[in-house]
């Protein structure tokens, strides 16, 4: 669903005649799955509290990102990749390394390079790596097409995982980085969750912006025309390998954004923040959302981020089952969906 001003002005004259908005609504799938999870977040909230509320916003935030950021590859390009969770994790490993407290981390172990960077100076650079990354792994995955390209991304996020972990002299592997820096505006510090809350919100709005001014230009346009037929493109005189080059960085970039503040806000970070579960759960809010959808992304990652949350207050529901009991519920959806609903809540296009 792209933002324009004739969808606004249709919904500010159905607004106007209750009768007709019932009409459209009736038959309308997005309209009442927008409704039912901004319905569901609202009230999950009230319930919960504002300091409740306040976290479950930063999460939804930061997983909306990466979200959008994929759907570009996935939904508009039409290349599924499972591999974004190790883009997300160097974000996140660029900005605990630039910004870690030195002093503290010569307490620990395993002694790792420590710059002790704002954070202002650490975020572009933790993007820039992850853009970096993208390009060298991009060349390599623009031979491959549909299943392969899946197997190959499939490996990658093996691969950053393993070397989370592995590389220690680097990333302190199982034992994590610590005292990760909060942003800091002269001297004002960025300690408040409210005041982080609106801060990751404003980087979501620009992530939004970017990514509706790539699929409302010409640029989306033969990104979407790749998805349809990438051969038929190249006859037109088109490099296609060029065009899904440059989104698969661009996508890389916003989740390295993700990775920064992700890392910044919980002030720690391990390996198994980032494992392939992780991303298979990324893939399956674009697919929630629906695919080639700016909104989709977002009501996906809400939809995500309140069954996360709300299965811990179930009654009756053993602590330990309950990340199981979050896969079954997600895995049983998904299936749903695929059978009744296969472009997802509010998707243009079926997987």
């Amino acid at each position: 669903m792209m933002f324009n001003m004739s969808g606004l002005r249709d919904a500010v004259e159905l607004a106007q005649d209750p009768r007709r908005l019932w009409q459209t609504s009736k038959s309308n799938i997005q309209f009442w799955a927008s409704l039912f999870i901004i319905a569901w977040a609202v009230g999950f909230m009230l319930w919960q509290g504002l300091g409740f509320a306040i976290t479950v916003g930063t999460v939804f935030a930061i997983w909306a990102i990466l979200a959008v950021g994929l759907n570009l590859v996935v939904g508009y390009t039409g290349l599924l990749s499972v591999g974004h969770i190790g883009f997300f994790g160097i974000g996140a490993y660029a900005m605990a390394i630039l910004t870690s407290d030195p002093a503290y981390e010569q307490l620990r172990t395993e002694a790792i390079p420590t710059f002790g960077w704002p954070f202002f100076a650490a975020l572009p650079v933790s993007v820039l790596i992850a853009g970096l990354v993208a390009i060298v792994v991009g060349v390599v995955f623009n031979r491959f097409r549909d299943d392969i390209y899946v197997l190959v991304s499939f490996g990658f996020a093996i691969i950053a995982f393993n070397v989370f972990l592995n590389w220690r002299s680097f990333t302190r592997g199982a034992f994590g980085i610590h005292e990760i820096a909060r942003p800091k505006i002269g001297n004002w510090v960025l300690e408040g969750e409210l005041q982080f809350l609106v801060f990751v919100l404003v980087f979501l709005a620009i992530v939004m912006l970017i990514a509706w001014f790539i699929v409302s230009s010409s640029f989306g346009r033969v990104l979407t025309a790749i998805r349809e037929d990438e051969d038929a493109i190249q006859v037109f005189g088109y490099q296609a390998t060029h065009f899904k080059l440059a989104v698969w960085v661009i996508s890389a970039m916003m989740a390295g954004l993700a990775g920064g503040l992700f890392a910044s806000w919980t002030s720690f970070i391990d390996p198994f923040s980032f494992i392939l579960l992780e991303s298979i759960l990324l893939i399956s809010i674009v697919i929630l959302g629906g695919l080639a959808t700016i909104w989709g992304s977002l009501l996906g990652a809400m939809a995500f981020v309140l069954l996360e949350e709300g299965m811990r207050f179930l009654p009756g529901m053993p602590v330990e089952y309950i990340g199981q009991a979050r896969q079954v519920v997600l895995g049983v959806m998904l299936v749903l969906l695929m059978l009744f609903r296969p472009q997802g809540l509010v998707g243009r296009y079926r997987l």
